[in-house]
């Protein structure tokens, strides 16, 4: 029996009876041998940590635009925040951890440089429209690899497809991240605006911080508690209805006062309008698109497509940079 196998029958014997065990994945989209050492969601977390563009990701944008100062969360740390949650909970419920953090570890990997900002810039220009949760997807299935993709189980790329408000996963794991993204930016998010000074703790209403917590650390605790309370042996991942109240009223609170405040956002017409260029010019300039890119083209994908691809890959310095080379004028050199 191979360590694998031995991993597997550890995991029918120890895990819960509604989760998802790694020998009961629907399978890959191209089959593959199967690792000696590693069941399948280990080994898609593996390949997610090693990609190209999970490590562009602490380039992005969380929500304030390339901050000075290092304390300030970036996409990857937010990745990171929202794994360490996901973990947690599934351990507690005796579900898949390794899907819940490969789930996790992916589901922003098509986010584009600026946060929300760069999504809607692209989705205003492309005629296809533009997610960066569909994005997401397509990076594991078509993008990294020359075109490969990283060819990951199904249910990794479902839970991937459906982590937002809107989505419905198909297993728990995929559901505890869902409701862990949420956890980790409405807290990180309080804690980087009152360090940026839009916010105090004060500020916040007494009613949603009577129920969840004075503190990030008391309302992490109270909404990742309720989570494993309120789901333990049951096949469904839920909270108290009064505190799953408060945390939806906190992230309208939060959308209101930092995620749309004209302090921390006001640098998002710039942004949006450089990647707007930056799609403008190379819809009209193909041929300047790396070698790759064409061979999506190649491959049957729009032009729209590939050039969003190509934008939406760049960092938040890559893109300025980009964009400082082809429309900013340089100074003459004999």
């Amino acid at each position: 029996m191979t360590i694998r196998e031995q991993l597997e029958a550890q995991e029918a014997l120890l895990l819960s009876p509604y989760a998802s065990l790694s020998k009961n994945t629907r399978g890959r989209d191209r089959e593959e041998p199967p690792c000696d050492i590693r069941p399948v969601y280990q080994r898609d977390r593996d390949r997610i940590l090693h990609s190209k563009s999970f490590r562009r990701l602490k380039h992005k944008t969380q929500v304030f635009l390339s901050p000075v100062g290092d304390h300030y969360r970036t996409r990857l740390t937010h990745t990171l925040e929202v794994a360490q949650i996901a973990r947690t909970i599934a351990k507690s419920l005796r579900l898949n951890e390794e899907l819940a953090e490969a789930i996790a570890l992916g589901h922003d990997l098509g986010h584009t440089p600026f946060g929300h900002a760069g999504e809607d810039a692209l989705n205003s220009v492309c005629s296809e429209g533009f997610a960066h949760y569909k994005q997401s997807v397509r990076v594991v299935e078509r993008l990294e690899k020359e075109g490969r993709g990283l060819n990951l189980t199904w249910e990794v790329r479902d839970g991937i497809l459906n982590h937002r408000t809107a989505g419905n996963p198909h297993t728990l794991e995929g559901k505890v991240v869902r409701l862990s993204d949420k956890i980790a930016y409405i807290n990180h998010d309080i804690d980087d605006a009152i360090r940026a000074g839009i916010l105090t703790e004060e500020m916040i209403p007494g009613e949603y911080t009577d129920v969840l917590g004075h503190t990030v650390r008391e309302r992490l605790n109270t909404l990742i508690h309720s989570i494993i309370r309120e789901s333990r042996d049951r096949p469904e991942i839920i909270m108290a209805p009064e505190i799953e109240e408060a945390m939806r009223n906190l992230r309208a609170f939060m959308f209101e006062n930092v995620y749309t405040n004209s302090v921390s956002k006001k640098e998002d017409p710039k942004a949006k309008q450089l990647l707007v260029d930056l799609f403008g010019y190379y819809m009209d300039h193909i041929d300047a698109l790396p070698a790759e890119y064409h061979m999506l083209m190649e491959m049957g994908d729009s032009r729209e497509r590939v050039v969003c691809d190509y934008i939406a890959g760049m960092s938040d310095g890559y893109a300025i940079d980009t964009f400082t080379d082809l429309f900013v004028p340089k100074a003459w050199k004999d």
